[in-house]
Formats: C-alpha cells, sequence, structure tokens
C-alpha cells in the first residue's frame, strides 16, 4: 500500500508542477488549452485511483460490507469520470459514451452513470456554424438554403445536426462539426491515453489500453464526414433488398470532410414505446426487422454499422406507402470483418445456438478467447453460462439473469479487460454492438425472441454456403452446396411455420384437443 501510495504522490506532484493544478476547479473559461485539460485528466486519474487505493483498507474482502463499499466507489469513481468528460467534451464525450454502452461489460454502475453522456453532448453557437460552413461551403446561410433552423435537432460529441430548407424546396439535414474537435482529438487521445496507462501502472489488472487503440483508428474516420457519406451510401446499396430499411440520401455538392448534408428523415427513436404505439408501429416486427439487418451485415457481408443506439436508429411510417420504415443515420463508425473472422464468428454463434460446447470452445480458440472462452461466450451471448451450457435459443432470459450478469462484470472486471486485450481489435466495436443492441431489445421486450435466432442462423446458412462456393472447384459441387443451402434454409422455415402454428389459436385448439383426447 506504502508503494502505491508513493507512486501516486509523485505523480500528483509531476501534475501540480506541469498543468497549474489550481486551475482545476476554478470556473475559468480555458477549455481550449491543453494544458488545463490535461490537468483536469490527471486530477480526476489521481482522485480516482486514491480512492481505489485507500477505501478497502479497513474492510475485510469479500464480506457484505466490501461489495457495498465497492459499488459505492464504483458509482462515484464513475461520476468523476462522467465530469470530466462533460467538462473536456469531444473525444472524450465519445470514448465516454462508448463505454456507457457496454451493459454486459463494465460494472453496472459505471455505464448507468456514463449513459447520461448521450444528452449531454456539448452545443456549438450558431456563430461558429455559419463559420464552418462559410469556410468550407464558400457561401453564407442565406445563399444556400431558403430556411436554416438555429435550435439544432440534436447535437453530439462530434457535430451536431440542422434542419434546412433548400431552394428547390427539399428539406435537408445538416450534420456541422464542432469547430474545435478536429484540432484538439489527437491531443485527447494522447491524455486518454496517459491516464490509462498510469492506472495500468497503479493497477496491473486494469488493462484498457484497447480503448485507446480504437480512438486511435476510428476517430480520424469517425471526423471525416466524406467517408460517412460514402458508407450510407455503400450500405443502402447492400441492404437494397430490405424494403423496411431507410438510409438518407446524401447531397455531395453540399459536403465537405466537416459538412455532411443529407435528405432529412423524421421519426421516432427506436426505444420509444409510446411513439410506436401512437403510431400502429409493431415492436415485434421492428426488433425482428432490426435483427435481420445486424445479422445480414455481420454475417453475409462483414460490414457492420457499429454504433446502433436509440439516437442513430429511428422508426416510422411511411408517408408514401404507409408502411413501416426503420432509418439507420450517423454511418461515422462501421467495422469491416475479414472473411476469417467473420466465419470463425458464424461458426461461434451457431455452436451458441445449438449448445454444442465442443464448438463454443473450438471457434471462441481461434477468435483469440484462449481460456477464456467461457467467459467470451457470456460476453458474446449477453448471458449466463448456465444458458449457454443449455445452448441460448432454448432458453429464455429472466431479469435475475440480467442481474447476475452485471454482478459478473464487476466481479470478473480484470478477467473481462484481459479478454478485451487477447480478441481481435475488430471483435470489440462487435461486442459494442451487441450491448447496444441487446439494450434496445430489452426496452422492447423482445430479447432472445425465435424469430432473432431464426433471423441469425438463415444468415449464417446463407454465409457459410457462400464461402464453400467460392472455394468449390467445380460445377457439381457447387450444385451440391447450394442445394444443402436451400435444404437447411427449407428446414428452418418448417420450424418458423410450426411455431407460428403452435403460438396461434389453431395451435392452441389442437394443443388442447389432443391433451383432451391422451
Amino acid at each position: 500500500m506504502a508503494g502505491h501510495l508513493l507512486k501516486v504522490s509523485s505523480l500528483a506532484t509531476a501534475v501540480f508542477a506541469s498543468s497549474g493544478f489550481y486551475l482545476y476547479n476554478r470556473q475559468l473559461n480555458l477549455n481550449d488549452l491543453s494544458v488545463v485539460r490535461f490537468g483536469r485528466a490527471a486530477a480526476t486519474t489521481v482522485v480516482i485511483s486514491l480512492d481505489y487505493m485507500t477505501a478497502f483498507k479497513h474492510v475485510e474482502y469479500d464480506t457484505e460490507e466490501y461489495w457495498a463499499l465497492r459499488s459505492k466507489v464504483h458509482r462515484r469513481s464513475a461520476e468523476r469520470l462522467r465530469d470530466l468528460c462533460c467538462a473536456n467534451r469531444g473525444t472524450f464525450i465519445k470514448v465516454g459514451q462508448h463505454l456507457g454502452a457496454l451493459d454486459f461489460l463494465l460494472p453496472e454502475e459505471y455505464t448507468s452513470t456514463l449513459k447520461v453522456l448521450h444528452s449531454r453532448a456539448p452545443q456549438s453557437s450558431m456563430e461558429e456554424i455559419q463559420q464552418v460552413i462559410r469556410e468550407d461551403l464558400g457561401k453564407e446561410l442565406s445563399e444556400l438554403f431558403v430556411s436554416f433552423e438555429e435550435e439544432p435537432q440534436g447535437a453530439a460529441s462530434l457535430a451536431q445536426v440542422h434542419k434546412a430548407v433548400l431552394h428547390d424546396g427539399r428539406t435537408v439535414a445538416i450534420k456541422v462539426q464542432h469547430p474545435k474537435v478536429q484540432r484538439q482529438s489527437s491531443k485527447d487521445i494522447a491524455m486518454i491515453e496517459v491516464m490509462l496507462k498510469t492506472v495500468h501502472w497503479l493497477f496491473p489488472n486494469f488493462a484498457f489500453m484497447w480503448l485507446v487503440e480504437e480512438a486511435k483508428k476510428n476517430m480520424p474516420l469517425e471526423l471525416d464526414f466524406l467517408n460517412e457519406g460514402h458508407n450510407a451510401e455503400k450500405v443502402a446499396n447492400m441492404l437494397a433488398h430490405f424494403s423496411f430499411l431507410k438510409v438518407p440520401m446524401i447531397h455531395w455538392d453540399l459536403s465537405t470532410k466537416r459538412i455532411l448534408t443529407m435528405e432529412f428523415v423524421e421519426g421516432g427513436q427506436i426505444n420509444d414505446k409510446d411513439y410506436m404505439k401512437k403510431h400502429s408501429i409493431n415492436v415485434n416486427e421492428i426488433s425482428e426487422n432490426l435483427g435481420k439487418m445486424y445479422s445480414e451485415m455481420i454475417f453475409v457481408h462483414g460490414f457492420v454499422h457499429c454504433d446502433p443506439h436509440p439516437g442513430n436508429v429511428l422508426v416510422r411510417k411511411c408517408p408514401q406507402s404507409k408502411k413501416t420504415e426503420i432509418a439507420l443515420l450517423d454511418h461515422g463508425l462501421y467495422q469491416v470483418l475479414q472473411p476469417a473472422l467473420r466465419l470463425n464468428y458464424c461458426r461461434l454463434w451457431q455452436a451458441l445456438i445449438k449448445g454444442d460446447m465442443s464448438g463454443v470452445e473450438r471457434y471462441s480458440l481461434r477468435l483469440g478467447a484462449g481460456d477464456l472462452y467461457p467467459l467470451f461466450a457470456c460476453v458474446v451471448t449477453s448471458r449466463s453460462w448456465t444458458a449457454v451450457n443449455a445452448g441460448i435459443s432454448s432458453v429464455p432470459v429472466t431479469r435475475s439473469e440480467d442481474v447476475e450478469i452485471q454482478t459478473n462484470a464487476a466481479q470478473y472486471l480484470p478477467q473481462i479487460s484481459e479478454l478485451l486485450n487477447r480478441v481481435p481489435r475488430p471483435m470489440l466495436l462487435l461486442l459494442k454492438t451487441n450491448d447496444l443492441l441487446r439494450g434496445i431489445e430489452t426496452t422492447l421486450q423482445t430479447r432472445a425472441s425465435s424469430s432473432s435466432f431464426i433471423n441469425m442462423s438463415r444468415c449464417c446458412i446463407r454465409a457459410m454456403a457462400r464461402h464453400k462456393r467460392s472455394k468449390a472447384n467445380s460445377r457439381t459441387r457447387q450444385l451440391q452446396i447450394t442445394l444443402t443451402e436451400s435444404l437447411n434454409l427449407g428446414r428452418l422455415t418448417m420450424y418458423e411455420l410450426f411455431l407460428w402454428v403452435s403460438s396461434s389459436p389453431l395451435g392452441h385448439w389442437l394443443t388442447a384437443l389432443v391433451a383432451f383426447l391422451h
């Protein structure tokens, strides 16, 4: 303990000397100064580290008092981290939002506290927005738009969106990057890296350096709005066969690296059950279509939209056809899965659905989990080890199971940290995406529905067949693979029909009749 305290004391002294610690809590408008931002980040790191080191000195491990105190320390540390993100804004809020989405990977105290960052994103002034538009498009607002709403439709960590009307009468959404984010992002990532290295130095079991690696790789892509526009067009073409999917059309003549102008799409957030009820939108249909869409992206194409939080997934009735649609927004963050990883992930899910434990172990090992494969299976599915052993498609999700998973997330944090450092980097965004989708399903009360597993299985069968056909060296072999694929898809359709009949009034009547005759 003395050694730990000496480390922290040395660190604190360096912070005081180099960054002007006296600025930390003073109400000064110096947020653009790197020394202020770093001082704030370093001070928060020191305070959180000291809290974890000293709080448990007089408490016996694994007692009721220990776990209650641990929860309190988690909570106040999460609040300090949230306050740091709100103060430093930009990249800090983006990373905090990422952590807040990891419901089944981090302690509940952290995820519930950091979730509020989605509604605490900074807002640029109208003068700043006009300046960015003037610099990038070379014209004044009045030259580009008939009207431009000054109040943003939404503000996020990197940008905000305004509604406007073009001179030809079309309504558009204009996403404008916060002017200082581009300049500060690389420095912010460096600060976060220093924070995490410091915590790892003090607590060797805490190894969340993957967070920095992901930020270094993804932040430049997310800050390039032209890249986002290309992603939107690619996914719209890739999933064009889904009539329920709406991806806003891009206006390239009014788009730059810092400005993205697109078709304006209205709708309610996908977790807004009151909106769906008001507009007669079927919750089960929405959940099933969301599952179809993501299964296709992950298993068949390996091109995955990795930020499906409710603000980026809207539901609506199409004004023309009156059919229910899902509008997918914010295409800045996509994960490309290499074929080997995609197919192993595909095989892993097939094993998980069937309860094939030898397959679960085999494909978890191929994905880098090593001896932590049981934990990996639980993390991938957001299910308990008991459910994984039984086959996740046959065991319903319960509230007690969710509580067990979140409790284990706190208890096994070092092992989870090690696991996340082991697996291939693309798996990290997939796990985040899984957690966001599970969160939506939990709100809609459609988690672990049979239709979602059927759709996943269908995509897995198609993906494996496509891969085998690409490797086949004869037309006969290709035909054989296609026939096997059709047979397996047919079996799934028959099973789906059986489930539908079983749950229908006719099914209930037949069940009662058989019971009566028996």
